[in-house]
């Protein structure tokens, strides 16, 4: 593996939680690395750990001990505000609950993350509108997201997820509130971007539909990566 292909790298993480006077720890020791352009599975039962990681690697948390790097950058010490900036230009996030703002339209939640960005509010609309037209939306984005169906609603969260042009796409579960046709769409949608836009993909699931999609396959088990695999 070239150094220089490398986007996301983790040495010897651990997350440990204080509770009470107990230390229990949801990560314990993983190391990984992921290539720009790959699209991975991180598999693994309730409780294995793989929402932590999620977390980790999508610099919403930091590690207890260990080093996290993306695009070789320390990420595992950086303040807050810092992690921030790092979520808002270069992690889109995916999740099962959609996390769609229901009091806003659907152009614009999309719009949301690019007025984070302080991008020009008609730059924002044109980019909004092109990524709607892309997911099949562009006839509801004056709809709220409850006048849609639950895989709308996901299209919705993917087109948000691709507002500022992210290296990452970092997805919760997103198949876990849909039926299996809609599951099915989501995750071809989410392979075209792997295939043809080169987007880096990894995808935190306990659905094995998912390995078919995948290049790498990352089990984990009791917060230890029990195996990894290439398909």
């Amino acid at each position: 593996m070239k150094q220089n292909d490398t986007l996301l790298c983790l040495e010897n993480v651990w997350k440990i939680y204080q509770m009470g006077e107990i230390e229990f720890a949801a990560l314990k020791g993983v190391d990984l690395e992921i290539d720009k352009g790959e699209f991975v599975a991180i598999l693994g039962p309730s409780g294995s750990g793989k929402s932590t990681m999620m977390n980790l690697i999508g610099c919403l948390d930091l590690p207890s001990r260990g080093t996290i790097r993306l695009d070789a950058r320390d990420i595992s010490k950086l303040c807050e505000s810092d992690l921030a900036q790092i979520r808002g230009k270069k992690i889109g996030f995916i999740f099962q609950q959609f996390n769609l703002i229901p009091t806003l339209s659907v152009l614009e939640n999309v719009m949301l993350p690019l007025e984070f960005q302080e991008v020009d509010n008609d730059v924002a609309r044109q980019r909004a509108l092109g990524l709607l037209e892309l997911v099949g939306l562009k006839d509801r984005v004056y709809y709220n997201p409850s006048q849609l169906s639950g895989g709308q609603r996901q299209r919705v969260a993917i087109a948000r997820s691709l507002a500022v042009d992210p290296d990452i796409i970092l997805a919760d579960e997103p198949t876990g509130n849909l039926d299996s046709k809609t599951g099915a769409y989501i995750l071809d949608f989410l392979n075209g971007l792997h295939t043809n836009e080169g987007k880096t993909i990894i995808v935190v699931t306990h659905d094995l539909n998912i390995v078919k999609y995948a290049e790498k396959v990352v089990y984990i088990k009791d917060g230890e990566i029990e195996k990894v695999e290439y398909t």
